[in-house]
């Protein structure tokens, strides 16, 4: 392959990798970066969810959210295997961070990720209670499958394989917490809570989705990590979840 075309002439026509030993070292990093960033997402966030599970209202919304921390723990230890095919120390990795940590309620950090892990900023914001949880999955549920959707074509093939076997179960995440939103909004309180929630995870979540104008987003390009800008991303996503609001009259 290097003997016929450049590297990253070759990933930009498509070409894939399968393998740590032909890939180079700036391709290497943003990959790995990429794969941190996933893997502490999804310790973060099933954390963050595991200590809202005794606040469900009945046996079924326990088994849903005990479901989603258990999934999403099982898919970071995937990509964590992936990440130890380079050196990395999984087991080591797994427990070096406080998952469950969260900053202030009204902490305003935008996009930037903050300590030491690689988690988007969207996990670094405490719930508040069961409603308050399910409005978050519902909206984050939406841009993890938006954003997957986009890392099943890394031009990294193992990862690109994990991804395509783990976007599925995050579908899944995201049409449950959509039911147990339909359920939340049925009276006036609920529905109250939930527009409350909704205006204070919206923006946060819109930030997980990175600044427009990347720069970013070019070299990834380059190297087949990423395709669709954060601009298309972002507009694919507020164009489903607006339109999942305002069927439940919370836009």
């Amino acid at each position: 392959m290097s003997e016929t075309m450049p590297i990253e002439q070759y990933l930009e026509k498509g070409g894939v990798l399968s393998s740590p030993d032909n890939v180079p070292a700036r391709y290497r990093g943003e990959l790995l970066r990429l794969m941190a960033s996933f893997v502490d997402s999804e310790l973060a966030g099933s954390a963050g969810f595991a200590d809202i599970i005794n606040d469900a209202p009945g046996i079924q919304e326990r088994i849903s959210a005990a479901r989603i921390v258990l999934e999403k723990t099982d898919h970071a230890g995937q990509v964590l295997k992936i990440m130890e095919t380079f050196g990395v120390d999984g087991g080591r990795y797994a427990a070096h961070h406080p998952w469950a940590a969260r900053l202030l309620r009204d902490a305003d950090i935008g996009a930037v990720r903050q300590g030491g892990d690689m988690r988007l900023s969207v996990f670094h914001y405490p719930l508040e209670g069961w409603v308050d949880a399910v409005v978050m999955n519902v909206l984050m549920g939406a841009a993890s499958v938006e954003q997957l959707k986009e890392l099943t074509h890394v031009s990294y093939q193992p990862l690109a394989e994990t991804f395509r076997a783990i976007l599925p179960r995050e579908r899944r995440h995201a049409e449950l917490g959509a039911a147990g939103l339909a359920g939340i909004v049925g009276g006036d309180e609920g529905r109250a809570k939930a527009r409350a929630s909704v205006a204070y995870w919206y923006p946060r979540v819109a930030a997980s989705f990175g600044h427009a104008g990347s720069s970013r987003f070019e070299t990834l390009q380059r190297f087949g990590l990423r395709h669709t800008d954060n601009e298309t991303l972002l507009a694919g996503w507020q164009a489903g979840v607006d339109a999942q609001l305002s069927a439940l009259g919370l836009t």
